[in-house]
């Protein structure tokens, strides 16, 4: 048990939070992430060494067009969990999670494939956060796929455990 008398503030896996201005984007608080990562489009290198990008992409209801210019950035190696490993520019953007307001650091990618647009690592809650996994500001809807194989299983749980479980086990 801590003895640490600084209060810290309680957060769910999934929170609300506002980056350099935008407001209400949903973001998954990972644990098992050491940094944070957010979308981002237009990533381009100008011929003074400056970084511009734009937050989110074209399809996002987050994405206002509006280009980031900074030349305080650095690159960063990452590993994901599958073990692949990518090159990100790293830089500094101000943060609110939880009542909170901050700078933190964040890899530049290409999250339009995840649920979430950003992700905020361990790195980013040490010391100022508890996260509570009961408690979410952000409703996380099913997937589609997930609710075709939800309604498979709940139209025949025989067929579809012979279908879907059966057959992966005799791989």
């Amino acid at each position: 048990m801590s003895t640490d008398s600084h209060a810290k503030t309680i957060i769910g896996s999934i929170e609300y939070v506002e980056v350099a201005g935008v407001k209400d984007i949903p973001a998954k608080i990972d644990t098992g992430a050491d940094s944070s990562a957010i979308w981002v489009s237009n990533i381009n290198m100008e011929e003074d060494g400056t970084l511009s990008f734009s937050l989110f992409g074209q399809k996002s209801p987050f994405y206002t067009g509006k280009v980031l210019k900074t030349t305080d950035y650095k690159a960063k190696i990452i590993r994901s969990s599958h073990g692949d490993t990518q090159v990100r520019y790293r830089v500094i953007l101000p943060l609110k999670l939880g009542g909170k307001s901050f700078d933190t650091t964040f890899t530049l990618a290409n999250r339009s494939r995840n649920n979430f647009p950003i992700l905020i690592g361990r790195r980013t809650i040490k010391g100022e956060f508890l996260v509570d996994t009961s408690k979410n500001t952000v409703e996380r809807k099913q997937s589609s796929a997930a609710s075709k194989l939800n309604q498979e299983l709940k139209e025949n749980p025989q067929r579809f455990h012979r279908k879907y479980i059966e057959r992966k086990e005799t791989r």
